[in-house]
């Protein structure tokens, strides 16, 4: 299948889910590891503007941040040898005090099996700095590794490790690990007034207040202006493209070896209802769509975000979208169906 025929294929997916109102606007592209081969937009801001939605829209992919960057980029200082996937978290947090401080391990933080008894949204109301100090004395339901249970406080735990593993915030670190050589010139952290036009917002909140511009997890709102490991990331669809294909480039000048490409591609743990690779989720047909093959990595964001990479066909997707305004859904069938219809077009090219 030619970029054409990809893009139109795409173009008509985007267009009718917009005409079903599943999202007010979104962007879609496919990549390889030679790099972007389309991207398409459809839509508007909201369903009353009369702008258009394009390529250099800006998005906030909320939970794609606990992939890009950073289960990533603990990922290249395992390469680099800063830190082992063996390391205690005591090692690089040790004012953590919750349950089992002494045997949680790095791997623990990348694959989610870390079971908290809590939500973190439930403590959203809170200071900063209290939901800080909640994640510190964690308390979990369970040993380390016994469940898989995904969680923004694990992910808040794996930042925290990388920023003092690197000796660097995690803004200054991505942007010079990730996004300065990769050519990711739209995203950030910080989004600041040089892109709030590009942004469309994500949801009207119970006040009425239309939040835009400002991260959407209300966790990780109120741990600002600290960026965490949980969510908080603005950027394009190209950029995210750009990514997903250096990733895919590996051993020849991406981002990972071979071997390190391997293991994030494999099963991480042996619970009979859970697969996860390592930092990345992995095989989820629901997202990935129903022709990904078992080495298909990726990540979703409650938004309307998603990426993934068939590590077999060597081709990667991404959906990004806001689906959440102005009101997020009960449910993610309709927006699982259109990162499915989008990834199958991928696969099938």
């Amino acid at each position: 299948m030619d970029r054409e025929a990809m893009s139109n294929k795409v173009t008509r997916i985007l267009h009718e889910a917009h005409e079903r109102r599943v999202f007010p606007g979104a962007v879609a592209g496919i990549a390889d590891e030679d790099g972007i081969q389309c991207v398409v937009a459809a839509g508007s801001p909201t369903y009353e503007s009369s702008m258009r939605v394009t390529a250099d829209t800006v998005f906030d992919v909320a939970s794609i941040t606990k992939a890009v960057p950073v289960s990533s980029g603990v990922l290249r200082l395992v390469e680099k040898g800063v830190m082992e996937v063996s390391d205690p978290l005591v090692r690089y947090v040790p004012e953590y005090s919750g349950d089992y401080a002494e045997e949680i391990r790095i791997h623990h933080l990348l694959t989610h099996t870390l079971h908290f008894g809590y939500r973190l949204s439930t403590l959203a109301h809170l200071p900063g700095e209290q939901i800080l100090q909640a994640i510190l004395r964690g308390k979990l339901s369970s040993p380390p590794g016994a469940t898989y249970s995904y969680a923004n406080a694990t992910s808040i735990l794996l930042g925290i490790c990388l920023e003092r593993a690197a000796g660097r915030d995690l803004e200054e670190f991505s942007r010079g690990e990730f996004f300065e050589p990769i050519g990711m010139d739209a995203t950030t952290f910080f989004p600041g007034q040089t892109l709030i036009h590009r942004i469309p917002p994500t949801e009207k909140d119970e006040r009425g207040m239309t939040i835009q511009g400002q991260v959407h997890d209300e966790s990780a709102r109120a741990l600002r202006p600290r960026a965490v490991g949980s969510a908080g990331l603005f950027t394009t669809a190209g950029d995210l493209l750009l990514f997903m294909s250096s990733l895919l480039r590996s051993g020849n000048g991406g981002i990972f070896t071979p071997e390190m490409l391997e293991r994030i591609g494999t099963n991480q743990v042996s619970m009979p209802d859970a697969r996860t690779g390592l930092g990345w989720e992995l095989n989820q047909r629901r997202f990935m769509g129903r022709n990904c093959s078992g080495k298909t990595i990726g990540k979703t964001g409650f938004t309307g975000c998603s990426c993934a990479a068939d590590l077999v066909r060597r081709r990667a997707v991404v959906l990004l979208s806001n689906h959440t305004f102005p009101r997020r859904q009960a449910n993610r069938e309709d927006i699982d169906s259109v990162r499915s219809a989008v990834a199958d077009v991928a696969w099938g090219a």
